[in-house]
């Protein structure tokens, strides 16, 4: 179930990797950043520097193929051609990457222009997992992922016989920390066959593409991020980058992320003109019902009718977890699943991993993700995170929290 190579095109990615540099291109061309990888899980992945600094240095020789660049042409007519041109030059440079162990972790750092270190996060983490497993698990065959994902596809059909699931939609967002390419695409065709009527499709346009299937994206915590080192007003930075990214595709991918501060900033922040521009809220950290009643009574308060409105959970989600919320919301506001890592990366005998590469610096600012799990804060400056904190007025609490895991000795 292992290739030659973990990464297979230049388009073997999430579709907003692709999105997000559009922007970049037009609106921060000149940005620097640097990105943190993190293992969450504490695994040690130090004994794979080698085979990973030679699939890193292999990333360079991948393109966008002219059939690759016609197909993204003509299913995404928001991809413009300015763009298109761009991407047909661009390749990713593994100079940028700085690979090494510390303690017992592994350390991955890329530091260069934004335009450039961004895309480099889904393979980067993409080839750790394949390369982990690759050693880890030999044993998982295709024998054994075509059986999980039947056990899968039968929960829930289960499910549909106690709950009415005509609405029931999920993706693939699995792409970061699948098993393997092989894997994925493997599953892809599996529940693409059993599941019609509720499978969207996946956000891997590369796998989209050679499966005939729907490619979905929204936008990435990054794009916030960015703009809390950019030329506004902190306060205003999640404001500007809501409104920068209509500016960008103008009615297009209008999914926005609400965790990078927490679901009650952006409530804050959420006024009646996005609140009609935009067509759904991704859920991706902290409780999801919760969030799901803040975001419908924010609606509800600016007069926008909530059953126009679409709410997208993708946190560390199952088919169990996903009817769930499912059931809770329906009839209220419409809901869709983004389903990675269980779905692509657990296959019952295997221990998937936890794995994360963040945006940390932007222009030699430090930037932050907070989001509504304070175990998820990614930062490198502390009293940044205080301030970031202090300026979006989080609860002292949640402050206290990202506070104790940012920095144990607290």
């Amino acid at each position: 179930m292992f290739g030659k190579t973990a990464v297979q095109s230049l388009l073997d990615t999430d579709f907003y990797k692709l999105t997000m540099q559009q922007a970049y291109l037009h609106q921060q061309p000149n940005t620097q950043a640097r990105w943190t990888f993190r293992c969450r899980s504490d695994e040690d992945l130090s004994p794979y520097i080698a085979p990973l600094k030679e699939e890193f240095a292999s990333l360079s020789q991948l393109y966008a193929t002219e059939d690759q660049l016609s197909h993204l042409r003509q299913h995404y007519p928001f991809l413009k051609p300015d763009y298109l041109e761009f991407l047909r030059l661009f390749r990713f440079n593994p100079n940028f990457l700085k690979v090494s162990a510390q303690d017992g972790q592994l350390v991955i750092e890329a530091n260069g222009p934004l335009l450039h270190v961004s895309p480099l996060e889904i393979p980067v983490l993409a080839a750790i997992s394949e390369i982990r497993n690759r050693h880890r698990y030999p044993e998982v065959d295709a024998e054994r992922i075509h059986k999980s994902t039947q056990a899968k596809i039968r929960q829930l059909e289960n499910y549909g016989d106690k709950v009415d699931l005509n609405e029931f939609l999920f993706t693939d967002f699995g792409t970061r920390r699948r098993f393997s390419f092989a894997a994925q695409k493997m599953v892809l065709e599996q529940i693409k066959t059993a599941l019609p009527q509720h499978f969207a499709g996946t956000s891997n346009p590369h796998l989209a593409r050679e499966l005939h299937l729907r490619c979905q994206g929204t936008m990435g915590h990054e794009w916030l991020q960015s703009h809390q080192a950019l030329n506004y007003r902190l306060v205003d930075s999640q404001k500007m980058a809501l409104e920068n990214w209509v500016k960008e595709f103008r009615g297009d991918l209008g999914v926005a992320l609400t965790d990078v501060i927490g679901v009650d900033s952006f409530c804050r922040d959420l006024d009646r003109y996005l609140a009609k521009l935009y067509d759904g809220f991704r859920h991706d950290s902290g409780d999801p019902i919760e969030w799901g009643e803040k975001i419908i009574k924010r609606l509800e308060e600016l007069e926008v009718d909530p059953t126009r409105k679409r709410l997208v959970f993708s946190d560390g989600l199952n088919f169990e977890r996903a009817v769930q919320i499912y059931s809770h919301f329906k009839g209220r506001i419409n809901t869709a699943f983004g389903i990675g890592t269980w779905l692509m990366g657990d296959f019952g005998i295997n221990e998937p991993m936890n794995i994360v590469m963040k945006l940390t610096r932007l222009n030699g600012q430090p930037v932050a993700k907070i989001s509504d799990s304070p175990g998820k804060t990614m930062c490198d400056d502390e009293n940044f995170l205080r301030y970031l904190m202090q300026v979006f007025q989080v609860q002292g609490t949640v402050q206290q929290q990202v506070l104790d895991q940012f920095n144990p000795h607290h």
